[in-house]
């Protein structure tokens, strides 16, 4: 089964091509997204990549985790389930108030 992994603190010049190649050394890499702003469309400085095995996954965050990759001292770790993510609060609260 496969393991997603969360990579933090990326260069905002990492692809998603880039990451991909990175982690393709320690196995199989069914995925590399670097997550980007829907506005602007330049990177948040973070992606998820899904390795074949949870050995190769393993693998890769030994290997990566605070190695440097594109000038940056990355984190690799194993990504939480959305639902074990603490809700965000704040932002738009998308109703008008009546003054």
């Amino acid at each position: 089964m496969a393991k997603k992994l969360y990579v933090g603190n990326l260069s905002y010049g990492t692809t998603n091509e880039s990451l991909k190649e990175l982690f393709a050394e320690y196995g199989n890499v069914e995925s590399a997204t670097v997550i980007t702003d829907r506005m602007s469309g330049r990177s948040k400085g973070f992606g998820f990549v899904e390795m074949s095995t949870d050995e190769e996954a393993e693998n890769a965050i030994s290997a990566l985790n605070e190695k440097e990759f594109d000038g940056r001292k990355i984190v690799v770790n194993e990504a939480r389930p959305l639902e074990d993510r603490p809700k965000r609060s704040g932002g738009f609260g998308g109703g008008r108030q009546s003054w």
